[in-house]
């Protein structure tokens, strides 16, 4: 037996819905009164894609989101956290020469600001691809924690309530959106003037995140777009392509402090693929390495 509804249906949301399969491009985000995302109408462009005279308003090109001020505001909040050593964790504690740092990226971020600052020669980040199940974030609204509980259950190490950015909620870019700028907008900080940043990603954000880069680390530093290949047979789950490759996206600090590229070879297998020299790219030692 089917399980009945206990309320009636939201014909704003179907109406939202309607409009988006006609106009794709005048679904966009905003916040209800409790300040949760949600799908909405943009109505001044939606007035523009049933007129044929030009709607008169401000135009500037732009990259936009609900939250995106906060976000900006967030990178530069100061925070009152430390970073602990662990000795008894660690090995070869006096000689080693690496550091690895356990803790919530953001603090850590912020806290390397003072001795990396403008150090680090090569930066490489995996994020969260918002999928639907890759990504959570943080929610600072207040609710009955038996009401919160019902819903979600889950507490940050903080007591931050977390919310997985799901399929069922739209998998809103904003979130996402809000969540790397201020996490690039440090990264950017620590890098050294002929420092580069990689990124991995995938079709979900490829579009926000090579926008939110043009506009940190600015359009003429963007060194590449890096097609990988992440498999070579066939994909039983694909609903209609098979996907087979994802991105790395490449930025400089600045881009005419950035020397020869190059590519490093281990094994017979990658130099049986990779055969061809340029001027701009070749075959050597790689430039930088890091885990």
């Amino acid at each position: 037996m089917d399980k009945l509804r206990m309320e009636s249906t939201d014909m704003t949301e179907l109406n939202i819905e309607k409009i988006g399969k006609l106009f794709p491009n005048a679904i966009t985000e905003s916040k209800d009164k409790d300040g949760k995302l949600k799908k909405s109408i943009n109505f001044d462009l939606l007035k523009q894609l049933l007129s044929t005279d030009v709607i008169e308003g401000d135009e500037a090109y732009d990259f936009t989101w609900v939250g995106k001020k906060a976000s900006i505001v967030e990178a530069n909040r100061p925070i009152r956290e430390t970073l602990r050593p662990c000795k008894e964790e660690s090995k070869n504690w006096d000689t080693t020469g690496n550091l690895y740092i356990e803790g919530d990226n953001l603090d850590v971020l912020k806290l390397l600001q003072e001795s990396y600052l403008g150090k680090i020669k090569m930066i490489y980040i995996d994020p969260p691809y918002n999928t639907g199940n890759d990504f959570v974030y943080r929610d600072n609204f207040t609710r009955d924690k038996d009401e919160y509980d019902a819903e979600t259950g889950v507490y940050g190490e903080y007591g931050d309530r977390l919310f997985r950015n799901t399929e069922s909620n739209g998998r809103f870019h904003s979130d996402w959106c809000s969540m790397m700028l201020p996490r690039l907008q440090l990264a950017r900080n620590l890098l050294s003037e002929d420092g580069l940043i990689f990124i991995s990603i995938d079709d979900n954000e490829i579009k926000a995140l090579r926008c939110i880069c043009d506009e940190i680390f600015g359009e003429d530093n963007f060194i590449d777009n890096i097609i990988w290949k992440k498999r070579y047979g066939g994909g039983a789950k694909e609903k209609f392509l098979v996907s087979l490759h994802e991105y790395v996206l490449v930025f400089a600090k600045n881009i005419n402090n950035i020397p020869e590229i190059s590519v490093p070879l281990s094994n017979e297998s990658i130099e049986k693929y990779y055969t061809k020299k340029d001027e701009k790219y070749k075959l050597g030692e790689v430039i930088a390495h890091i885990h």
